[in-house]
């Protein structure tokens, strides 16, 4: 009942026209509010999907980023390029965006631990290569590609339709915290738990782990691609920046941040992050800060020195992310099997 309320105050957000006491650009239900409130969204759903890979199958990808960019580009070059309208453009970049996962999944998974993270990582630092360089005129290159409205609904066009968006990216949190909650109480999921726990353990029972995993990453793959379309609407455009390694890092700080394996850990960590990250710029150039000694303004103006910080403070003080604040069992949970086996013995 708790989260269908949240779900119904958050659908409510366009209609309220409350302050916000500078937490957000202007008043809550504004165009600025509320696309940044969306960005939230969209890359808390997308913490959730490398959630499943890292926190329930144990998988660490340095290549995750790779899915959520071939989303936001495939749409904008369909829509750009092949000059298709909205829903094929839907059509071609879902295709995609099973197909890809599949391919890069199942060379990948023949590999293990440090060399999968490094054969991901491979995967996504050449597509990044590609789309910088631009080889078929298609991507921008370094300044990105914009998306051309003409041939999407007139719905989601323009500043005025913010709201529309700021729903779609609402609907896609709903969608991908709807599939983790559903597919990590599953059978499957438990597989996912316990080849992250003990891989060969899952083969000794007669379980084959490589098709499980590669279940979970072309799921986790799937649902990124999916807020790759929901971002590059709601931004207007994607660039490489969401391609890069560093980008895929970014992810895992946030799941990380909120609590990996916990379902609604990697939302959280993805939301606060987000949210920090965008607003911080506004900190950095406030009159207070440019009014410190240099030695505490300039690293007090980097948004990133200051996520940091927090990031250390909460590994050293709750090591299982901030959900643990409201869970109090969640950062003893995975001690209790050991000592129980301890008590057995």
């Amino acid at each position: 009942m708790l989260v269908l309320a949240l779900v119904v105050v958050l659908a409510l957000v366009p209609f309220l026209n409350l302050p916000t006491a500078g937490l957000l650009p202007d008043r809550l239900n504004a165009p600025g509010s509320l696309q940044l409130l969306g960005l939230c969204l969209v890359f808390g759903a997308l913490a959730m999907t490398y959630d499943l890979l890292f926190g329930f199958t144990g998988m660490l990808s340095f290549g995750h980023a790779l899915f959520f960019a071939a989303g936001s580009y495939t749409f904008a070059i369909a829509v750009n390029i092949l000059h298709l309208s909205g829903p094929m453009a839907l059509g071609l970049t879902l295709l995609v965006a099973l197909l890809l996962p599949l391919v890069i999944g199942a060379i990948s998974l023949r590999t293990s631990g440090i060399a999968f993270a490094m054969v991901t990582l491979a995967f996504a630092q050449a597509s990044a290569v590609i789309v910088g360089q631009d080889p078929w005129h298609a991507t921008g290159g370094e300044l990105g590609l914009g998306v051309v409205y003409a041939r999407l609904p007139e719905f989601l066009v323009g500043v005025v339709n913010t709201r529309y968006l700021y729903w779609i990216s609402l609907g896609l949190l709903i969608i991908v915290a709807g599939v983790v909650w559903w597919v990590s109480g599953s059978v499957t999921g438990r597989v996912w738990q316990a080849i992250r726990e003990n891989e060969q353990r899952v083969q000794i029972l007669g379980l084959r782990p490589y098709t499980f995993k590669l279940l979970a990453f072309v799921t986790a793959s799937f649902l990124a691609a999916l807020c790759g379309i929901a971002y590059v609407l709601l931004v207007g455009g994607t660039n490489p920046a969401i391609i890069s390694a560093q980008f895929t890092l970014t992810l895992l700080v946030m799941v990380v941040l909120g609590g990996a394996g916990t379902r609604w850990g990697a939302l959280v960590g993805g939301v606060v992050y987000t949210f920090l990250d965008q607003r911080l710029v506004t900190v950095a150039g406030s009159q207070a800060m440019a009014a410190l000694p240099a030695p505490l303004r300039v690293p007090l103006s980097q948004p990133l020195f200051i996520l940091g910080i927090i990031f250390i403070l909460v590994i050293l003080f709750r090591p299982a992310g901030i959900v643990s604040l409201f869970r109090p069992t969640v950062g003893r949970r995975r001690r209790w099997p050991l000592r129980s086996r301890q008590a057995r013995r």
